[in-house]
């Protein structure tokens, strides 16, 4: 296997390939195909967000992928930041189509003419809903699995208020959601708010969580976007108010995609394959038996045991594969915790433990599994956050002047806001302004051009 330190781009195509999670060869290109592994890693990640967002009384819904032209072009400003993007059917059989319909590159214009006939006074609001589905987009770049792709596995929630302040408390609810789903996926992040210039087309504005993976590169895993009234007013969703007038709603969305599982096997894996957080860990636990007298119906007793408080757990009990194999298998396949059971254990009533992520073997009795297995899990994970915190970290610096931004990693520094700023220290440096950092108070002398600026990252995005 590669070095991941020294080639992260080689290393992460082929522990893709190796672990089973995709397979690329499909002949479309950009769009892969999930494999079990891959694809039971997503759906746990899915149930993860699904359960975040239903106990705060979002509603699953699943719109159509076909969008018409006429839907598509109510709100201009929405459809040309995705015009270079969209795949278009045009035909029906044989027959050219009157109208021609779009794959959805994302659903505001399926959704918002519905919610036009669903919001028609003030108790249908809030109106709050989610998806998770295919979204389309005809990527033109370099396409990578998880990461830029041109079909797109998508989570986007859409909500509708009475007032900017209901919708401003809802981009406060989207944060606390992010914060559950990012401690269970042991995932690092900052905040920052969009540029204008690259906000979401039609949006007010658009806050991005950004990740760094170990290439020095940063990653959005997730964004939220503040529209106001800029889509209800097109698509005229209005409610009447109590005093009898009518007014618009305001509107939010949030939006995540495959690419949490691309920051997972980025930021966790190693030189040994995935490192897998025990959340969305298709086997949690993976008992290992070393051939011997009772060996095998011990094993069994014991992945008996932790089905029965919910671990997934499996025993592999493969022919013709050595111990040894088995371990280094499992290992490349993220599996957090392995058991392992020979004629000792049997004869001592214990099984051997040895975690994914943190050196050495442990011995507990067989009486204790219930509560030290669990126990053992959050363990990993804390440490998995850890070491994820201290690596994100490491990629962090400050930079007070142009020449202090040739670093690899997310650069931090003080800059008006201006695009001829940006675009300077893009010409310079290749990085890009992701935004201000929205929880910094520090103002500074703009890196560029020296006037009166926010504390902002910048950094080469994949």
């Amino acid at each position: 296997m590669e070095n991941k330190k020294d080639n992260f781009s080689e290393w992460y195509n082929e522990i893709i390939t190796l672990a089973g999670l995709s397979d690329k060869r499909y002949p479309v290109k950009g769009m892969n195909v999930w494999l079990p592994y891959g694809w039971k890693i997503m759906s746990l990640i899915d149930s993860i967000v699904r359960k975040a967002v239903d106990k705060r009384n979002f509603q699953e819904v699943n719109f159509p992928v076909l969008i018409g032209r006429s839907m598509l072009e109510v709100e201009f400003e929405h459809i040309r930041g995705f015009e270079n993007e969209i795949y278009w059917v045009t035909k029906g059989g044989k027959e050219n189509l009157e109208e021609e319909l779009a794959l959805r590159p994302t659903s505001e214009s399926a959704m918002y003419p519905m919610f036009s006939l669903w919001v028609r006074s003030h108790a249908d609001l809030p109106l709050k809903i989610y998806q998770i589905v295919s979204v389309y987009r005809y990527e033109t770049k370099h396409t990578r699995s998880f990461i830029r792709i041109r079909e797109i596995h998508f989570f986007e929630a859409h909500t509708a208020h009475a007032t900017y302040e209901d919708a401003e408390a809802q981009m406060d609810q989207y944060k606390e959601i992010w914060r559950e789903i990012s401690a269970q996926l042991c995932l690092p992040y900052f905040y920052d708010q969009r540029p204008d210039w690259d906000k979401f087309p039609g949006a007010m504005y658009t806050i991005a969580f950004d990740t760094v993976l170990p290439s020095g590169r940063s990653l959005q895993i997730g964004t939220i976007h503040q529209y106001g009234t800029n889509f209800s007013k097109n698509y005229d969703i209005k409610y009447l108010k109590e005093d009898g007038t009518f007014d618009y709603a305001h509107q939010t969305t949030y939006g995540m995609s495959e690419r949490l599982l691309a920051a997972i096997i980025g930021i966790h894996g190693d030189d040994k394959g995935l490192i897998l957080p025990p959340d969305v860990a298709p086997i949690q636990v993976i008992i290992v038996p070393i051939p011997g007298d009772g060996v095998m119906e011990y094993a069994r007793d014991i992945e008996n045991t932790l089905n029965s408080i919910n671990v997934r757990v499996k025993v592999d009990d493969r022919e013709n594969f050595t111990p040894g194999y088995k371990f280094n298998d499992w290992e490349m396949r993220g599996v957090p915790l392995r058991i392992e059971i020979g004629e000792r254990e049997v004869k001592n009533k214990t099984v051997t433990l040895s975690m994914r992520n943190i050196p050495g073997k442990i011995t507990i009795d067989r009486s204790k599994l219930i509560y030290e297995i669990p126990d053992t899990l959050i363990r990993i994970r804390e440490k998995m956050m850890d070491d994820a915190k201290r690596q994100f970290n490491e990629h962090v610096f400050k930079a007070s002047s142009i020449e202090e931004f040739n670093r690899d990693g997310l650069i931090t520094a003080f800059w008006c806001g201006s695009k001829e700023c940006s675009d300077s220290i893009e010409a310079k440096t290749e990085k890009s302004a992701l935004g201000f950092m929205v929880d910094a108070k520090e103002t500074g002398k703009c890196v560029v051009c020296g006037k009166e600026g926010k504390l902002a990252v910048f950094s080469r995005s994949y």
